[in-house]
């Protein structure tokens, strides 16, 4: 794909954007960086860990980091950092985007609009009940995502009693600290069960529940295919991936960092490009 317009060489007017995570991952990078280049737009991106949250976050504000991306495990523990958050993130006390204007750094959830956009274009009917096995910053995201669609009936799935009997009374949801007796149509991970690393041989539902349920949803994006997806594709379910959820929120984040929505066939691109990393 050649450039519409030549990117300017790295300067002091380069803006940065970043990402924060405790396992950072290479998509978001390749993305971001691919849409600067075929946009010509004075722009890079770096993925980045920490050990020091309030140090790093003190770091975007002080040196003018245009944007940053939150993963886990900060999506909560960032909020009382930043100054103020758009009301994508307060509804749902989860943050996965940072935008720095002159110093002030509010917080958005790109994840949300990313969840509500794939459960409407896959005609998921709100009257699905549904398992939703996590009580972190992206379970609040899917839950959020369900219960303004529409869905009354379903299940948080967490090992954390607390946190997920708060999530479930959020929404009016149920709660249980496992799947004993449990199954649904839709059934959902938003854990890191299955993810690349410690947890990557995990299997997010036992396969009794995968063989009951219609919609499967796995929002881990790395690898593309999760134990839940294998097992989900050999029963012929209809799947909604962490892939498919990573392009839609990295897409929100870009039109936030840069003001500039591009066109579908260089979003295309750029998610192609990305999932070769």
């Amino acid at each position: 794909m050649t450039p519409l317009t030549a990117k300017p060489p790295l300067g002091p007017n380069t803006k940065l954007c970043m990402s924060l995570a405790g396992r950072p991952g290479v998509f978001g990078s390749r993305f971001h960086n691919f849409l600067y280049e075929q946009l010509g737009l004075d722009f890079v991106y770096k993925a980045f860990t920490t050990t020091d949250l309030p140090a790093a976050i003190n770091g975007v504000r002080a040196l003018g980091v245009r944007g940053c991306a939150i993963s886990m495990p900060f999506k909560e523990t960032v909020i009382p950092l930043l100054d103020r958050l758009d009301g994508s993130a307060a509804a749902i006390a989860s943050v996965n985007t940072i935008v720095n204007d002159e110093g002030c750094l509010t917080g958005f959830n790109t994840d949300y609009k990313a969840i509500v956009d794939l459960l409407h274009t896959n005609e998921i009917d709100p009257a699905t009940p549904f398992l939703l096995r996590g009580s972190g910053g992206m379970a609040k995201a899917v839950a959020a995502a369900l219960r303004n669609r529409g869905h009354k009936v379903g299940a948080i799935i967490a090992r954390n009693e607390a946190a997920g009997r708060a999530l479930a009374r959020s929404y009016a949801f149920s709660y249980a600290a496992d799947e004993t007796n449990l199954s649904a149509p839709l059934i959902i991970n938003a854990t890191p069960l299955g993810m690349t690393g410690a947890n990557a041989d995990k299997l997010s539902f036992r396969e009794e529940i995968v063989e009951k349920s219609k919609f499967v949803f796995d929002v881990v994006a790395s690898p593309a295919e999760t134990p839940l997806i294998q097992a989900a594709a050999r029963r012929g379910r209809r799947l909604i991936s962490g892939g498919e959820v990573a392009v839609l929120q990295a897409l929100e984040q870009f039109v936030l960092y840069t003001a500039i929505r591009p066109d579908p066939n260089l979003v295309k691109g750029a998610a192609d490009y990305a999932r070769l990393g």
